[in-house]
């Protein structure tokens, strides 16, 4: 009980934490995922902002730089300097006006943009060439800057014209973009700045950065990042602005680090995980306690139910005042267990006794041969079980009704009674229309004398008000000791005499260790007939027919045979009759077909006018999906249904007429040629044949193979061809077994005969042979 409540508790409190948990797990990595996503927009809006800033900054230098350019080139000293051509004077005056300006490059040019003159640091060879790249850049775009690369370090320069009036030459100015210009930037605008510059040899180089020590020596390493670079101390937003560059190529590489902007919101997350933490231990606690509450209640429930498992009905539950769903589960699980000790009397009562006739059950039956044969109570005595079943109860349900039925079977329960009149001698229904009479002390005599007095009893019709029931049954009785060794045995095999009873139509019947084995031949052949389709055990054989009057085409009628591995060739008499009890002969007729069809496809066999005759049963015209399984094969094997007859019995079509016709309509549009097989041992009327789509009649054998021992099946004959061709049908005969047979029947005008005269069943081969020997 214990061990429950702790369970339940356990589930419910963790059912319920495991819940609220993946819930704040969800809502925080929501948060977290919303806190990153809001924090790369807001630096990428700052970015835009900075790389603004920064062009700025950089045309506010070339103003600058322009302002002083435009001064120099306006100086009068310096202008007559040019035009005198006094080259000292020239280059006193460039260096000390740049020094005042703050440009490191200053230079005189031509007005063929020749150089000059130059004041340039250290290495004035590359500033010369620098410098002769820029200017006829500059010329173009007066009022525009230009950068270039020098030593790896970036300048920009500016140009301006020299007029008197008319243009005597140009002033070019350029200082470099230096570590003040990145400084000033991050001093305004809390942003990293680095200049990644590429020179002309393919070599990379940060000669400009605000960045800490260490993410400087990761962007050296890994040039210019996709978009962000990560420190392992922190990720930084990257916004690359290309700079228009000569003599390499300069970035400028513009820096925010995520995790300054997303401080402020993890204090809040911080925060919201104590709340969360706070909220799940109260949940947990205030959990515990409606558990505790739900399961005191239920532990009484459960002790009510073990009490029930012992058969304590009388114990009333507890919790019953209570007013929620506990009390009211209390309430009805107390109802339950009134109702439970109710129906345990009735069941006790119902379990060996019927409730319709009052009379023992199978079960009590059971026990009562049991206790008899174990000799309870002395000596082990004779006794016969006799087993009976009505003939014809069904018909009388459906055709009465069930409570007509019902009326019957308790009115034979009484003439049961009325023929036992020992007191240790029982009578018991069985079930459905099924009785048994159990007689201790009574030989197999004795037990025949009983049969006879029930059959007697039952010549007596049954009446009920207006109507009329005349009774028979089939009885079969098992005698202990000599047919059986146990009781289990004596009422089995009391069953098997009365079935074989039922179907010999003999009354009364006594086991017989030959009906037993019978019973268990049926059983494995049958078993044994599913596999023999798998294991390719059937054999397919044509028995010819014969056209008695030259008609072109050959036919033949397909036939099945088994060669059983074991048993060797088996009769179809002992397999196909089980066959269409089951229902297995459908897929015989399915496999004859099959192979039919693949002889027909086969080369041998292609330019033979043949027409092959297939029966088909009961089972087979009444399955709905005939004609669509069929048509299936003939497309399969590229066969037309033309070559192809099937023969039907009158049987066949009597059992469901409506069915039957509207099978046989769909048979004939597909294009099969229809036959009534047996003709004249059914039931058909002649004006039911007329509508039915048939091609061929095809006389019983019992009539052909009669017409020369009388008249009376000769004229039978006779007239049924007659009637054929009045109709519009062909005539086959079957059962020609002489050639006095043959001739009469070319005589009566008959279209085709087969037999044993003409030919056997033959295999496939043979049956080619033979045709090819008749050609």
């Amino acid at each position: 009980m214990a061990v429950l409540r702790r369970s339940l508790i356990v589930r419910l409190v963790g059912m319920s934490l495991l819940l609220l948990l993946v819930v704040q797990a969800a809502g925080f990595a929501v948060v977290r995922a919303t806190i990153d996503r809001n924090a790369r927009g807001q630096i990428a809006r700052a970015l835009d902002t900075d790389e603004n800033v920064w062009r700025r900054l950089l045309e506010q230098n070339a103003d600058r730089l322009r302002q002083g350019s435009a001064l120099l080139a306006a100086d009068y000293g310096f202008r007559s300097a040019v035009n005198s051509g006094d080259e000292e004077t020239i280059q006193s005056v460039l260096e000390n006006h740049g020094s005042r300006i703050g440009a490191e490059v200053t230079a005189l040019l031509d007005t063929q943009l020749r150089l000059r003159s130059l004041s340039a640091p250290a290495g004035a060879g590359d500033f010369q060439a620098a410098v002769q790249q820029v200017a006829p850049l500059l010329a173009s775009h007066a009022q525009g800057s230009r950068i270039a690369v020098i030593g790896g370090m970036p300048y920009q320069f500016v140009m301006v014209p020299m007029r008197a009036p008319v243009v005597i030459g140009w002033v070019l100015m350029g200082f470099p973009v230096s570590q003040s210009l990145a400084d000033e930037m991050r001093q305004l605008l809390s942003v990293h700045v680095a200049l990644l510059v590429t020179a002309a040899d393919g070599s990379l180089s940060v000669p400009v950065s605000t960045l800490p020590a260490e993410p400087l020596a990761l962007l050296r390493r890994s040039g210019i990042p996709s978009g962000e670079l990560d420190t392992g101390q922190g990720v930084l937003l990257a916004r690359a602005s290309p700079l228009d560059t000569v003599g390499g190529e300069v970035q400028a590489l513009l820096l925010r680090s995520v995790d300054e902007v997303v401080a402020p919101y993890r204090q809040l997350q911080v925060l919201l995980a104590f709340i969360t933490v706070a909220g799940v231990l109260l949940f947990a606690m205030g959990n515990g306690v409606m558990a505790q509450r739900v399961t005191t209640p239920l532990r009484s429930l459960l002790a009510a139910t073990r009490r029930l498992s012992r058969g304590e009905y009388d114990v009333p539950l507890e919790h019953l005042d209570r007013a929620d769903e506990i009390g009211n589960l209390a309430r009805s699980f107390d109802k339950m267990r009134v109702d439970i000790g109710a129906q345990q009397s009735e069941i006790r009562r119902l379990a060996y006794w019927d409730r319709l006739t009052g009379l023992p059950n199978r079960e009590r039956f059971r026990e009562a041969v049991l206790a008899a044969t174990s000799g309870h109570g002395g000596a082990v005595q004779t006794l016969a079980v006799l087993t009976l079943d009505l003939d014809r109860f069904k018909h009388v349900n459906d055709v009465l009704g069930y409570a007509f039925g019902d009326r019957l079977l308790q009115a034979v329960a009484a003439r049961l009674r009325e023929q036992v009149g020992a007191p240790q001698d029982m009578v018991a229904r069985m079930g459905g229309n099924e009785f048994a009479l159990l007689l201790q002390g009574a030989d197999a005599p004795a037990a025949h004398e009983l049969a006879r007095r029930i059959h007697q009893s039952f010549e007596e019709p049954l009446v009920f008000e207006d109507q009329s029931v005349d009774l028979s049954a089939g009885i079969g009785i098992a005698c202990w000791p000599g047919d059986a060794d146990d009781a289990d045995t004596l009422l089995s095999r009391s069953e098997i005499a009365m079935y074989a009873a039922k179907r010999q139509l003999s009354g009364a019947l006594r086991y017989d260790p030959a009906l037993d084995l019978a019973s268990a031949q049926t059983l494995s052949l049958l078993t044994e007939l599913r596999r023999a389709v798998e294991h390719n055990e059937l054999r397919l054989y044509l028995q010819p027919k014969l056209a008695l009057h030259g008609q072109p085409g050959l036919a033949a009628e397909a036939l099945v045979r088994w060669q059983h591995p074991q048993r060797g060739l088996v009769a179809p008499m002992h397999f196909i009759p089980f066959a269409e009890q089951t229902g297995f002969v459908r897929q015989l007729t399915l496999w004859i077909f099959e192979e039919v069809a693949r002889l027909l496809a086969a080369q041998e066999a292609r330019h033979l006018p043949l027409r092959v005759s297939v029966n088909l049963s009961t089972r087979d015209l009444l399955d709905p999906e005939l004609s669509t399984r069929l048509a299936a094969i003939l497309a399969r094997h590229g066969v037309q249904a033309s070559a192809f007859c099937l023969e039907i019995t009158e049987s066949a079509i009597m059992d469901d007429p409506q069915r039957a016709e509207a099978m046989l309509n769909r048979l004939s549009q597909q294009g099969f040629k229809l036959s009534i097989d047996d003709f004249g041992t059914g039931y058909s009327s002649l004006a039911y044949l007329r509508r039915l789509p048939v091609d061929e009649l095809k006389i019983d054998k019992s009539f052909v193979m009669g017409m020369q021992a009388g008249e009376d099946d000769a004229m039978i004959v006779r007239s049924t061809i007659e009637l054929a061709h009045n109709l519009g049908l062909t005539v086959v005969a079957e059962g020609v077994e002489t050639a006095a047979i043959l001739e009469r029947l070319r005589t009566l005008a008959c279209d085709e005969a087969q037999g044993y005269h003409i030919a056997r069943p033959l295999p496939v081969d043979d049956f080619l042979a033979w045709q090819a020997r008749q050609g």
